[in-house]
């Protein structure tokens, strides 16, 4: 069997594996296993292709491999899990930043060659190019906005999609001037500086509750880059790995968009997630809030028969989920019936509640989607809200001028009580005030997640 067809055998075995182990990502209770399979096919993939004969150094590859490695690990270590959505930002970044590097390596290859560059060497190139240069300058953005280096509010500016429109004409325009004249690299080269800017004007008016949309975006734009790269080299399984991770990330990002109920047009134009200056966006009220402390909040649950848990972002800072964990057994104990309930774009990217609960060892079973278990609110005593601010706001269900009017909430506000554990009564992401502070039968329970609830466990456990 000669080398290229076996290589290409091999990579049918890894794009199968990929796309096994990408459906069994699809439920928590097997997403370990998925990961090992894609992670096969990448390692057979990555194996094989050395033995390519247009690999030339393994020396620089072996170099390659053992600093990527070793800043993986350290990586890997030292980010918390509240700092992952910018992390898989910044790594999106890097993807692109790969494929605009390949391509720029391949078509100086191919310049100095005897001969035309060929239009399918132009277009592929100047699409990695492209994609792979918007993806890198937006994820920074978007990894500076999450890091908060730079300030999470959308920033405006005049004639902002008019300005947009023309840059991606205009590298539309040198695009087909580098298919008509191959070797006048100064089209690629604009075209380059184009992507870079745009990249930027993209993800800049991006607000704040609407990051974890252009995260999901901007995964998708790294999967077309790395496929547009797999043409330029001529490498199947790159196209094929590409094209996979560009077509679940906008899978993935039409969900959010619905979930968010934003128009995957408006995401992809930018200037999406604005916060509305009318009246929803007040930070504060005049109507005084009902507080509890501890001991009053445990007499409240031991009196209740059934419990929602609705983690947010501020359990994840606060790292409560082991307290969490702690107050479900307690609760069980008693006979409570305890669920958790997931917003979509609970936190700051998809799945991150769900991946902080089953660090604390809490069954999956419990931990049902807004789908689920939203009409289940009307029969609970209790609903604990920890940190989630925005996915429960009644805001969304009447107030037109508010960011979040429209989206699917959370309807913790039908239950008989509910309990929100907040540091203060400060704004969302979002950035506007959350209608649900106010409402009769909502106490607010002010305090560090973590510490609150483990002061609600030794009141409960004291009883």
């Amino acid at each position: 069997m000669n080398t290229p067809l076996l290589i290409n055998i091999v990579y049918l075995i890894s794009s199968v594996l990929f796309i096994y182990g990408i459906k069994k990502l699809g439920s928590p209770k097997t997403a370990r296993q998925g990961n090992f399979l894609s992670a096969l096919g990448m390692f057979l993939a990555v194996v094989f292709t050395l033995f390519d004969k247009h690999i030339f150094s393994f020396e620089y590859i072996l170099v390659g491999l053992l600093v990527g490695s070793a800043i993986g690990v350290v990586f890997a270590v030292k980010v918390e899990m509240t700092a992952m959505p910018q992390m898989v930002g910044l790594l999106n970044g890097f993807g692109g930043a790969a494929s605009v590097l390949v391509g720029l390596a391949e078509y100086i290859k191919f310049d100095s060659l005897p001969g035309d560059i060929s239009a399918k060497i132009s277009i592929t190139v100047g699409l990695a190019v492209f994609i792979g240069a918007v993806t890198f300058t937006g994820s920074l953005v978007a990894y500076l906005k999450l890091q908060g280096t730079i300030s999470g509010n959308s920033v405006q500016y005049p004639m902002q999609h008019p300005l947009n429109a023309l840059l991606i004409l205009t590298a539309i325009a040198c695009l087909v001037l580098l298919i008509w004249f191959p070797h006048d690299d100064v089209y690629l080269y604009v075209i380059l500086g184009i992507s870079l800017v745009l990249g930027v004007l993209l993800v800049i008016p991006i607000g704040g509750a609407d990051m974890p949309v252009a995260i999901s975006l901007l995964n998708s734009y790294s999967g077309l880059a790395g496929s547009a790269t797999g043409f330029v080299l001529d490498n199947n399984m790159l196209i094929i790995a590409g094209a996979l991770v560009g077509a679940s990330g906008i899978i993935l990002t039409n969900i959010m968009c619905k979930a968010m109920n934003r128009s995957l047009l408006n995401v992809v134009l930018g200037g999406f997630g604005a916060t509305s200056s009318g009246p929803s966006a007040v930070a504060k009220r005049d109507v005084a809030v009902k507080s509890v402390d501890s001991e009053e909040a445990a007499m409240i649950f031991d009196s209740a028969s059934s419990v929602i848990i609705v983690p947010g972002y501020g359990m994840a800072v606060a790292q409560a989920q082991h307290a969490v964990k702690d107050l479900m057994d307690i609760l069980m104990k008693r006979g409570i019936n305890v669920r958790f309930a997931i917003h979509p774009v609970a936190g700051r990217m998809p799945g991150h509640m769900n991946i902080l609960l089953a660090e604390s060892n809490i069954p999956y079973e419990y931990m049902l989607s807004l789908e689920e278990i939203n009409e289940d609110f009307r029969n609970t005593d209790v609903s604990l809200v920890i940190g989630a601010n925005d996915v429960v706001n009644p805001a969304a269900r009447h107030d037109t001028t508010s960011p979040v009017y429209g989206m699917p909430i959370l309807n913790v506000d039908y239950g008989k009580t509910t309990i929100i554990i907040k540091r203060s009564m400060a704004a969302g992401y979002a950035g506007i005030d959350n209608e649900l502070f106010y409402l009769p039968n909502s106490l607010m329970y002010f305090g560090d997640a973590k510490e609150a609830v483990t002061k609600l466990n030794n009141a409960l456990k004291a009883m």
